[in-house]
């Protein structure tokens, strides 16, 4: 009984050792209930991998980076220990990769199945505590980053090509030229403006007031034409139209002289039978006058 607040103490110092080691290993993500298989691997850069980082296998997390060894006297610099659940075999040709683990999120590894991810007869599984072959995959901001530098470097190269060719044009006479033509065609266009403005100046009010005048004119004819009586014109020249229409309604009743004469076809043939009479009747007393008309001085008739 003389122990007993000893033998509490120590309980409860255990029961704290133990919480403290769950509570790291679950902040870590380690399941310490979960039996867990490790493999390791070795990387020229780990590009900040860091230890507790996940490991997928086709996107889903099977396990973490437990330690991160280095050895700067290799080439591969780093060891990676990682360990997956225990019920997951891995076949043959797996490789371990060194993917970023979203934009923000770091790095992490996956392992890459191969695609004939099934164990046979005569096939082994890889035996835990194996080292895996690796592999790095650049993350989407790299290949942006290298496809950026490439267009920029492209677009530079373009720069450059121009800036050289206009250093050309500035050196070589082409720039002279082009300026000379420019001073001409300034010359050219001073000299148009100056045309320009006189014509303005001279003739322009000359036009105004012809323009003035002609309005003017216009004004004078449609007084004119308002002061005029306009609808007794037109009333007479109904009357002359209403004239003219009756009289072309007489020609077709064919009941007037001139209808008669038109559509009646014996009295035009009468006519000019006595027309005909008459010219015969002239052309005898041309040739014949004495027959018609008998002149005698003394009286005395020829005979």
């Amino acid at each position: 009984m003389k122990h007993t607040r000893e033998i509490k103490i120590g309980i409860l110092a255990a029961v704290c050792i133990f919480l403290l080691f769950f509570g790291l290993n679950f902040l870590k993500g380690v399941n310490i209930f979960s039996p867990t298989n490790s493999y390791h691997g070795t990387f020229v850069n780990l590009h900040n991998l860091e230890e507790q980082a996940a490991v997928y296998i086709r996107g889903h997390k099977v396990g973490q980076v437990d330690n991160i060894h280095y050895d700067f006297t290799r080439d591969s610099a780093f060891t990676v220990d990682i360990s997956i659940n225990r019920d997951i075999v891995l076949p043959q040709g797996t490789q371990m990769a060194l993917v970023s683990d979203g934009l923000l999120s770091g790095m992490a590894i996956e392992l890459q199945l191969p695609e004939q991810s099934t164990i046979t007869n005569d096939q082994l599984p890889i035996a835990k505590g194996s080292f895996i072959p690796t592999i790095y995959v650049p993350g989407l901001m790299e290949s942006v980053q290298g496809e950026l530098i490439a267009h920029v470097d492209a677009a530079i190269q373009s720069v450059d090509s121009l800036v050289a060719d206009l250093q050309l044009q500035v050196q070589g006479d082409h720039l002279k030229n082009t300026l000379s033509n420019v001073d001409r065609v300034t010359s050219d266009l001073t000299g148009v403006s100056a045309d320009l403005k006189r014509v303005v100046n001279t003739r322009v009010p000359t036009i105004v007031n012809n323009a003035d005048k002609a309005f003017a004119n216009l004004n004078e004819i449609t007084s004119d034409l308002q002061k005029a009586d306009l609808a007794a014109t037109v009333a007479r020249v109904d009357t002359a139209v209403d004239g003219i229409n009756t009289f072309i309604a007489d020609v077709r009743s064919q009941e007037g002289t001139l209808g008669q004469l038109i559509y009646n076809k014996s009295l035009y043939d009468h006519i000019d039978a006595t027309v005909v009479s008459a010219d015969s009747l002239l052309v005898d007393l041309k040739a014949h006058p004495k027959r018609y008309v008998q002149v005698s001085v003394f009286g005395k008739k020829d005979k």
